[in-house]
This record gives structure tokens, sequence and C-alpha cells, in this order.
């Protein structure tokens, strides 16, 4: 199953008594927020949920096209991690009831 940011908007409206229409302003400013900070190499860090940072990734000297099976050289670049939070974590651990 998929949370869309509409679903979250959703969502925090009913919990906050808001209409939407005040609620996805907000929703969609923080995460361009966080879209800026990431691009800029910055580091996000939400106590109780989790950390989101850039990595950088190592360039590979060969990699195989699996359509044409041609070598082909892979350059290093970044990409995003997620690292959840002690709260998270926890609350992942604990099993369903079926």
């Amino acid at each position: 199953m998929t949370t869309t940011k509409k679903e979250l908007v959703e969502q925090i409206s009913k919990r906050l008594g808001l209409k939407k229409e005040q609620v996805f302003p907000v929703v969609d400013q923080t995460f361009a927020a966080m879209r800026d900070s990431l691009i800029q190499g910055d580091r996000i860090e939400i106590r109780g949920f989790g950390v989101f940072e850039v990595k950088d990734t190592k360039a590979r000297t060969s990699a195989r096209n699996p359509r044409t099976s041609d070598i082909v050289y892979v350059p290093a670049g970044k990409k995003t991690r997620f690292k959840p939070g002690k709260l998270l974590k926890e609350a992942l651990r604990v099993p369903l009831d079926d």
C-alpha cells in the first residue's frame, strides 16, 4: 500500500480540524524545503522519526548493459538515504494483530 501526498494532507487536516486547502500548502512547502536541503547536501534530522542524508556513490569502472551486453562506464553520483529513528524502529518492531 502507498500513501500519497494528497492522503497525507487529508490525514493531517482531519487530525488538526483544518480544511485541506489550508494544510496542502504547508505540506507541499515542507517537502520542497526538504528537497532543497538534500540537493544542497544537507542532512535532515527529525527527532522521533529519522534522518535523511545524501551519500556519495563511487564510480564503477565496468557495468554491463543488460540489453546489449556492452560494457559501460558508470560515473560517481549521489543517492539519498533514510535512517529511521529510535521511536520509529520500535514502532515497526511491534507485531501486527492478525
